[in-house]
């Protein structure tokens, strides 16, 4: 039987050897400092495919992310094969970090947050004026993901030769929101396209709106040599759209600013349980101020909210507060009522 003192002759001790080596582990991960950038473009179960340089290259997540997901706008790192070649696959290894996100929940009591886009610039909210009837309660969450994700909205109303605007223009007048109002005639000749591709030069433009409203077919027209998919039709008894996207895409417009558009799944609800009412009040800077003298969490909607005085004394339209309430308020509805 051996023994061991304090002078332990290590050569003498057995180790057992290890299938994969022994090598050390650490925590310490490479910096990639090689790796080049790209963009995602798409993602399709666990395949991300992404612009690098001129080439379109397919990729993986690196394992050492953890779950960490890169969604479509996504700025990353990659290695490997970047020659974009057929069959050949790189890895993400960075996600370098987002200037804005554009999160949903399934509903407001779903605690799983989904991040829809990243560092877009602004978000186009598409509503047909009819067939389907406008639902102001969606366009609200939406409006409200927006300025909580730090993205600019854009209303985009299709459809008018159906209905006339000027209902929804009203409701959302005091939002100072730019938009743009479009036909069937527009989109067959252009007209259309050239009306909202004035807002989008030189931006990363995510498109959203309920199924049915036309997105995809705006989409198209605004960037035709991508055509990827078939447009839907409305349901004549349920009012609903077929949904015809399946996946979020960026597509790049063909013109001498750039930019990009982001065409996403039609939805049929938009949670908000990850949203912060203290960030939503940021896209109302002149009732920022006002808050100062609200109690601790306000909800800017309770008896003891400092907003009503600082309006009462002309420093702000009541319009403008009523619709910074209707937006906060637009989480405890359901979007059907």
């Amino acid at each position: 039987m051996r023994r061991y003192g304090k002078h332990t002759d290590e050569d003498d001790i057995r180790t057992r050897p290890h299938r994969k080596g022994n090598r050390p582990r650490t925590h310490i991960r490479p910096k990639h400092e090689d790796a080049a950038g790209g963009l995602v473009l798409t993602v399709d179960r666990g395949r991300l495919t992404c612009l690098v340089e001129d080439r379109v290259v397919m990729a993986m997540k690196a394992r050492e992310l953890g779950r960490k997901a890169a969604v479509v706008g996504d700025r990353v790192a990659l290695v490997g094969d970047l020659s974009g070649k057929k069959d050949t696959l790189a890895r993400i290894v960075r996600i370098e970090e987002r200037t804005s996100v554009l999160r949903r929940t399934a509903d407001d009591d779903d605690p799983y947050e989904r991040v829809v886009v990243a560092n877009a610039d602004q978000l186009a909210v598409v509503t047909a004026l009819a067939d389907p009837e406008p639902r102001p309660r969606l366009i609200d969450r939406c409006l409200v993901a927006a300025f909580d994700g730090g993205l600019t909205p854009l209303l985009v109303m299709t459809k008018s030769d159906l209905a006339p605007p000027d209902e929804l223009l009203e409701l959302y007048g005091a939002l100072d929101i730019p938009y743009v109002v479009t036909n069937r005639e527009g989109l067959e000749n252009g007209a259309a396209a050239e009306l909202v591709r004035e807002h989008l030069d030189g931006k990363i433009t995510a498109f959203v709106g309920h199924s049915g409203v036309g997105k995809t077919t705006l989409v198209n027209t605004l960037v035709p040599e991508d055509r990827r998919r078939v447009t839907g039709h409305v349901n004549a008894v349920t009012g609903r759209g077929r949904h015809t996207t399946t996946s979020a895409l960026a597509l790049p417009l063909s013109s001498e600013r750039g930019g990009w558009v982001v065409d996403t799944p039609g939805v049929r609800s938009f949670g908000l349980a990850h949203i912060d009412p203290s960030r939503v009040i940021n896209a109302f800077p002149d009732l920022v101020p006002g808050t100062e003298g609200c109690p601790r969490a306000c909800s800017h909607d309770e008896p003891d909210c400092a907003l009503d005085a600082w309006v009462e004394e002309g420093h702000a339209d009541p319009a403008r507060l009523y619709s910074l309430r209707r937006l906060l308020s637009t989480r405890e509805r359901r979007e059907g009522d």
